[in-house]
């Protein structure tokens, strides 16, 4: 399951997410201030390491999180 958007405060600041998850349990979130991603799971590792190094990607991600969204 993956789940992405964005959230607006009373106070107009913006929360964004993206997130993948799998039966029931998080997996791997993306944190559009360092251009990373955390592993929550073991098995998330192996995206981690590939997702990080893709800096075009992650630039990407960021934009779209806080502009389009």
């Amino acid at each position: 399951q993956q789940m992405y958007g964005c959230e607006l405060s009373s106070d107009g600041r913006k929360r964004v997410f993206f997130q993948d998850s799998y039966d029931g349990r998080d997996l791997i979130a993306f944190d559009k201030e360092t251009l990373t991603w955390t592993a929550a799971d073991p098995q998330a590792q192996v995206a981690k390491r590939k997702w990080d190094d893709d800096l075009a990607y992650n630039q990407y991600m960021k934009s779209y999180l806080e502009e389009i969204c």
